[in-house]
């Protein structure tokens, strides 16, 4: 049985009338913005740790460290989901982005125990990017090692 061209239009017209208008292009703004201010802060907080003397390994080291804590407490406050639903891929930044992955999860589970609630499921969103992260460094290690002549 098959649809004539009015009930195929007027199916269209009411998915059109009852389909949300995507905001496509400031969704792309805020997260552009966004995802930028987080790098903006990230680069100014290495040239400050340079500025003070650190080396630049020691100066990224401590950028690192300093932008999950500042991710995981933005996340306990429930602030990083405020600016998630604001900023959408903006706030997906890797480093903030993971850090927020990880501290959501735990205090979700946190009322399950330390050991069966955060510590078996605080890896359930950013577990897979570690496995595939682990599988891949150990990849491109072996394809390095073999073609750079390790053997």
């Amino acid at each position: 049985m098959q649809k004539t061209n009015t009930e195929k239009e007027k199916y269209q017209e009411l998915v059109n009338k009852l389909s949300p208008n995507s905001k496509l292009t400031s969704n792309c703004i805020k997260a552009f913005f966004i995802g930028g201010l987080f790098c903006l802060a990230g680069q100014f907080i290495l040239n400050t740790f340079k500025n003070y003397g650190l080396s630049q390994d020691n100066a990224a080291t401590y950028t690192s460290i300093l932008l999950i804590f500042i991710g995981v407490l933005l996340t306990g406050f429930g602030l990083y989901q405020r600016l998630g639903k604001f900023a959408g891929a903006g706030s997906a930044v890797p480093i903030t982005g993971f850090a927020n992955a990880v501290a959501a999860a735990a205090i979700e589970f946190k009322k399950e125990g330390h050991i069966m609630g955060v510590g078996a499921r605080m890896f359930i969103l950013a577990g897979p990017v570690i496995v595939f992260g682990t599988c891949t460094s150990m990849l491109v290690g072996i394809l390095y090692y073999f073609t750079k002549g390790g053997v």
